[in-house]
């Protein structure tokens, strides 16, 4: 088994391959976003900007890819180490691959995504709310789209401001709480499964970011319905409550709205899975090997 690096908590290799993982997935893959949001919007993918300026908005993403994916990484994995130790206090054995009686450990990773889902929507609901109504057209930049949310300060004050900077929160925690309740189970099981057939403690970042992959799809196809309600919510010019706007969209374009834009979505999470949890696996083990926090934790380093 491979240490941390000295003085590398796995607390900061998280943090900082989250970081990375998140603004790499983003920036790559943001055209297919931008298309994906189009055809969700209301007005029409050609009203909403068709094929032209794919970046719009980008300069949001930048700002916010990075702490949120941070953010769930953290809590994520911290989430983790915290149920290991409990099984650890109550008896009942560690991870599967250190023999333990381990068959909580799928809920455990679903508790742990929902956590970390939770607090990365702290910053990912506002960064979302201003990307995607730059991606619509309805303002040049993501810059122009801030500052007319803010400028409602004026009449709505400093709380309907918040409000609309976190337009879409409930309904972007429903997509992405059932989204990583599916991607990470199947992620985690199927490293889980690779490490018991190679033998190997780890699991390289090609074989972690093809697993994502395949997590991402299955996920981001179920999730569909949920996203174009959260889409479609943002893009509103007023508010409305997520019932009213999905019965508005089964009366005015039927049951197949709910699936608009489902096969970019499944294309763009498919690869940004990979992309993603890739780039996660590369940079954590370079930052401190193969370690787990569980381990780490168990072992007493110091370091956690």
């Amino acid at each position: 088994m491979s240490a941390p690096t000295k003085g590398q908590s796995p607390f900061t290799q998280a943090l900082l391959a989250g970081a990375l993982a998140g603004t790499t997935v983003d920036l790559s893959l943001y055209p297919v976003d931008t298309l994906k949001t189009r055809l969700q919007s209301s007005a029409g993918f050609a009203s909403a900007g068709g094929f032209r300026g794919i970046y719009a908005g980008v300069g949001s993403a930048l700002v916010g890819s990075a702490p949120s994916a941070a953010l769930f990484f953290v809590t994520y994995e911290a989430t983790k180490t915290w149920f290991y130790a409990r099984r650890e206090r109550t008896g009942r054995g560690g991870s599967a691959r250190a023999g333990g009686n381990a068959w909580t450990e799928p809920f455990e990773h679903m508790a742990a995504a929902t956590l970390g889902e939770v607090a990365a929507c702290a910053v990912r609901v506002p960064t979302e709310v201003v990307k995607q109504r730059a991606q619509a057209v309805q303002y040049a930049s993501s810059r122009a789209a801030l500052r007319a949310i803010l400028a409602r300060r004026r009449t709505v004050g400093v709380g309907g401001v918040w409000r609309e900077m976190y337009r879409g929160w409930g309904v972007t925690v429903m997509r992405e709480v059932p989204f990583t309740v599916i991607q990470f189970p199947l992620w985690e099981g199927m490293k889980e499964w690779r490490r018991r057939t190679t033998g190997k403690e780890g699991v390289g970042a090609v074989e972690s970011g093809l697993f994502g992959s395949v997590a991402g799809a299955v996920a981001a196809g179920v999730t569909t319905p949920l996203d174009v309600l959260k889409t479609r919510m943002m893009l509103a010019r007023e508010k409305m409550g997520m019932w009213e706007l999905a019965g508005g969209i089964l009366r005015e374009r039927g049951g197949r709205a709910f699936f608009a834009g489902m096969g970019p979505r499944v294309l763009w999470i498919s690869a940004g899975g990979a992309v993603f949890l890739g780039s996660y696996q590369w940079a954590y083990n370079a930052l401190g090997g193969t370690m787990h926090w569980e381990e780490c934790n168990k072992s007493r380093c110091g370091m956690c």
